[in-house]
């Protein structure tokens, strides 16, 4: 079979990209850099991990675990080369009841159906709504992640032990005082320093990898007394085992696990689809929105059934892969197979580094992706786009990020139909029969339907009436109902109206309504609002 004929079958089958080298080709060099990004991906991942794991009240195990397979399937299969996948606070937050009321085999199950319904929306082609997320919205949104990054760190300038599950996640704690608490914020700043210097020096090795090996080494080399990472929890573990959740099949159970599934399945999308448009900006790479979802679907599918509390993309870890220079899925792939590494056999040494490195990488990363340009954008940019800024930077804050996208995506769409709403308006004219034409300018939608009834005066208008919708777009069903109020208010008067420049499908259903005389000779072909559903009712423009 030709390769031609090939690729015709591929794009038929919609068969997901899964190239594994970029334009130049895995070189010695390239799979150098993609292997060490893994690495320092890998470490960060180790206490990340395990810190949602107490948030969501379940053994660290489950968290790294589900580092370890979301990863690996996401690296494998996933939408975009580049992306880390593994568990998320934002999955955590809403777990923590669950696990505290039903226990986590109840957590299991519901990855599993929250994976599955991934899948689902992967298959039916949802991820491209992705598209409606508005820039204002993704500039609040990364502001907002790079505040939540930074605060989660400060949990590492507490006494480890101090911490206490609330219920609701850990909280509580001592802060460090005295000479710890110096040497740790000199580690940070020292973690920092290295970054900053390492690229201008070499790039043999990634700057944040090079922040790490240092500060681990003075730290073990002079025994400075800093928390470290076996002071959160051992990360020492076996393979992970297939394991199908120890639940009830029945109605109940469903009742139980499926509105947390369908949260954090939500949740895992948006998160893992904004991911997706963050790096694709950043490596110059688009689409693969669809095929993300099923990638993270199928990941937490297995996560469930191998005792994963499951995740979605990490934006911050996928910062500092890009940062590194990880370009393709070697990356990803090595930092699961690292942290499984860590857990198999590699334990005792990885507990020992300082979680001071690990805070001022993650220090990096915030500064690396808040957008400081956004001060600037908020004098130049229109007020609402300013007000939108600032909201889903606080709502993410305070919030989660899919509650601040969504809500960001409400107000903007408001925005955009209120300002749209103010834009109709008619333009009279009187024609040779001493018609009055009425030349409607702007859309024709719910939003403006009022504005539009309001254009006409039945009593003052003469016997004949012309409404032109050439620079007009009816779009919806409240823009027929408009014109059906508007022909019944001449028809009360004994009064002619006439359309003209609507498409055939708009003809056939205001003559339905049988007030109306429409044109059909006038531009019969011309479409400005088109797809009538006799199903939905709703009319929808090009």
């Amino acid at each position: 079979m030709s390769r031609a004929l090939l690729a015709s079958f591929a794009n038929r089958l919609a068969i997901p990209d899964l190239r594994w080298m970029p334009d130049e080709g895995l070189t010695p060099s390239r799979l150098r850099i993609e292997l060490l990004s893994g690495l320092t991906v890998a470490l960060a991942l180790v206490p990340e991990a395990v810190a949602f794991a107490f948030v969501a009240g379940v053994h660290p195990l489950v968290g790294l675990y589900a580092a370890f397979l979301v990863g690996l399937i996401t690296a494998l299969i996933g939408g975009r080369p580049g992306m880390i996948s593994g568990a998320t606070g934002a999955l955590a937050v809403v777990m923590v009841a669950l696990v505290a009321q039903h226990g986590v085999e109840y957590l299991f199950a519901t990855v599993v159906l929250m994976g599955i319904l991934q899948i689902i929306a992967g298959a039916m082609h949802w991820g491209r709504f992705i598209r409606l997320v508005p820039h204002p919205v993704m500039l609040g949104f990364v502001n907002g992640l790079a505040i939540v990054i930074f605060l989660a760190q400060m949990g590492q300038f507490k006494v480890p032990g101090s911490m206490v599950n609330s219920g609701h996640g850990m909280s509580g704690g001592e802060w460090l005082s005295g000479l710890q608490l110096y040497t740790m914020l000199g580690l940070v700043a020292l973690t920092m320093a290295v970054i900053w210097v390492m690229p201008r020096v070499t790039r043999v090795v990634p700057a944040p990898l090079a922040g790490i090996v240092v500060v681990a080494a003075l730290v073990i080399g002079f025994g400075l007394d800093v928390p470290r990472v076996g002071d959160l929890a051992s990360i020492e573990g076996g393979l992970p085992q297939f394991h199908i959740p120890m639940v009830p099949l029945n109605r109940e159970t469903l009742q139980i696990i499926l509105p947390y599934s369908v949260i954090l399945a939500a949740i895992g999308l948006i998160e893992s689809l904004l991911t997706l448009n963050l790096v694709g900006e950043i490596t110059g790479k688009r689409g693969g929105a669809s095929q993300e979802c099923i990638a993270q679907g199928t990941a937490n599918v297995v996560t469930g059934f191998f005792g994963g509390m499951g995740g979605c993309a990490m934006i911050g870890q996928s910062m500092i892969n890009v940062k590194s220079g990880g370009r393709t899925r070697v990356a990803a792939i090595a930092a699961a197979l690292f942290l499984l590494l860590f857990i198999l056999v590699g334990s005792p040494l990885i507990e020992q580094i300082p979680l001071a490195a690990l805070v001022g990488v993650m220090f990096m990363v915030v500064i690396g992706t808040f957008a400081w340009n956004s001060f600037n954008i908020l004098r130049k940019v229109p007020l609402m786009d300013a007000f939108v800024i600032v909201l889903v930077t606080v709502v993410t804050v305070m919030e989660d990020l899919a509650v601040a996208v969504v809500v960001g995506v409400i107000v903007s769409a408001l925005a955009y139909a209120w300002n749209n709403a103010k834009r109709i308006y008619a333009e009279t004219e009187t024609g040779e029969d001493g018609a009055k034409i009425y030349r409607v300018m702007g859309p024709l939608f719910f939003g403006s339907s009022d504005g539009f009834v309001e254009l006409f005066d039945p009593q003052a208008d003469p016997e004949r009436v012309i409404v032109d919708f050439a620079g007009s777009r009816v779009v919806d069903q409240s823009a027929l109902q408009a014109i059906e109020a508007v022909a019944a208010k001449y028809e009360a008067e004994g009064k002619q109206i006439q359309l003209r420049h609507l498409s055939r499908d708009c003809h056939q259903l205001l003559n339905k309504a049988g007030h109306l005389m429409v044109d059909s000779d006038d531009d019969p072909d011309y479409g400005l609002a088109v797809n009538y559903s006799v199903r939905t009712g709703i009319l929808g423009g090009h």
